[in-house]
């Protein structure tokens, strides 16, 4: 049976869209996109107040599936994933296996066609093991599926090591997404270096353990012609040297998550949170707001998650033991809504572009647009929803949220994956 959604805003800039608009959708597509649409025999939903844009992507997430099935698994990730309204995730190497070969990437594509509630689009360790010392099996990957090459988590450290992995994978056309830390400068680094560190007598972690890595990867590719995409990005001069190798014509593209953005070193104190202990640690305010800007202007490419789920009593260890990491997929829209949309400081139609556009670009996934004939993953929400992250608990297996207890504006309500919902009016289905 046709689906006709009535009265949305759509705001979707590939197409030049942003009004009060009807869509019809038959089967995985759209059928047709306009005014007044009425349609003989066709399911009628009202989303007067509401606004539908092409689906969300998250394009850095750990679905812990497989080997870490007691932190998150792919049914529980990707069911927090259609919570947030995200139609689709990239899923990260740092499994048990390693997904570093065919076999493990076709495994998660079954288990997400199993038991998913959204689309997962699995990536490539570019070494074996994440180790740093080999190769992985970069074509097998691609054969079955992988989009994109990482070794999220620690990153490549030797530099020759990273130049082979790009001489070679770059035939494939994918992109090495790079987690961007020195171990040897980072040390046991828990929290920024700096006053907050010191204050609670926490081992540092260098603005410049993330930045060295950063202008190498990026000379790296530059060398070899790579695409390169800097993970997580969390200093203003990160920033700014992204900037700079975009100036140069390399093929270079970052992200930023909303706790480095919304989150700073200051949210620390002697509660010792640790949710709040990330990989790479909150920065300053100074940083946060640079890469506030960085989002605005269009430096930075694509928001993301880095969800990083992990059991309650892991986190509940001393804070020198605790994980790195949090949970991020049923907060990210909101978030991004609440502190930049809702406040004027962005518009709807950035905000597609980097959760939405941006995202499939650099992954080299086929572009969503509101349209006839584009594929039906669309994502709707109430902008003016109010609500409290925790409140009534979490999709995800695990409740590691930096943002528990804060109010939010705007909200998913519902989200369809291939014409078929798997959000209805904020309940999973």
């Amino acid at each position: 049976m046709a689906l006709l959604l009535k009265n949305a805003h759509v705001v979707d800039p590939s197409v030049e869209l942003d009004g009060v608009v009807d869509v019809l959708i038959d089967s995985d597509k759209i059928a047709e996109v306009g005014e007044n649409l009425a349609v003989e025999g066709a399911e009628v939903r009202d989303l007067s107040g509401k606004y539908l844009v092409p689906g969300l992507v998250d394009m850095h997430v750990h679905l812990r599936e497989p080997g870490y099935e007691v932190k998150e698994d792919i049914e529980s990730g990707t069911r927090a994933a259609a919570k947030g309204g995200f139609t689709g995730v990239c899923a990260m190497p740092n499994t048990d296996p390693v997904t570093d070969n065919g076999t493990v990437v076709e495994f998660v594509k079954s288990r997400a066609a199993e038991v998913g509630h959204c689309r997962v689009y699995p990536s490539g360790a570019m070494t074996r093991g994440l180790k740093g010392e080999a190769m992985s099996e970069m074509g097998d990957m691609v054969a079955h599926g992988a989009v994109a090459f990482t070794d999220d988590g620690r990153g490549v450290q030797g530099a020759g090591m990273l130049r082979r992995c790009m001489d070679y994978g770059k035939m494939f056309g994918k992109v090495f997404m790079s987690h961007c830390q020195d171990e040897d400068l980072v040390g046991h680094g828990q929290i920024n270096e700096g006053k907050v560190s010191t204050r609670l007598a926490l081992e540092g972690w260098p603005a410049a353990g993330e930045e060295l890595q950063i202008a190498r990867d990026i000379e790296i590719a530059k060398l070899t012609g790579a695409k390169l995409h800097i993970q997580h990005i969390s200093t203003a001069h990160g920033l700014e040297i992204v900037r700079a190798g975009k100036a140069a014509g390399v093929q270079v593209t970052c992200e930023a998550t909303p706790h480095h953005m919304f989150l700073t070193e200051n949210d620390l104190d002697e509660t010792y949170n640790t949710s709040l202990k990330v990989n790479p640690p909150l920065r300053t305010e100074e940083d946060a707001e640079a890469i506030r800007q960085g989002v605005i202007d269009g430096t930075v490419d694509a928001i993301v998650t880095d969800h990083a789920p992990h059991t309650p009593w892991e986190k509940a260890r001393e804070f020198e033991l605790a994980p790195f990491g949090m949970i991020g997929l049923e907060t990210s829209l909101s978030l991004v809504l609440t502190e930049l949309v809702n406040t004027g400081k962005m518009s709807m139609g950035r905000m597609v572009e980097l959760m939405a556009i941006k995202p499939r670009e650099i992954l080299g996934l086929d572009q969503v647009q509101v349209k006839a004939g584009s594929v039906a993953d669309l994502t709707v929400f109430d902008p003016s929803a109010t609500w409290t992250v925790g409140e009534d608990g979490y999709e995800s297996r695990a409740e590691n949220s930096g943002f528990a207890g804060r109010t939010l504006t705007g909200r998913a309500t519902d989200v369809f994956v291939g014409g078929k919902q798997t959000l209805a009016d904020g309940c999973i289905c």
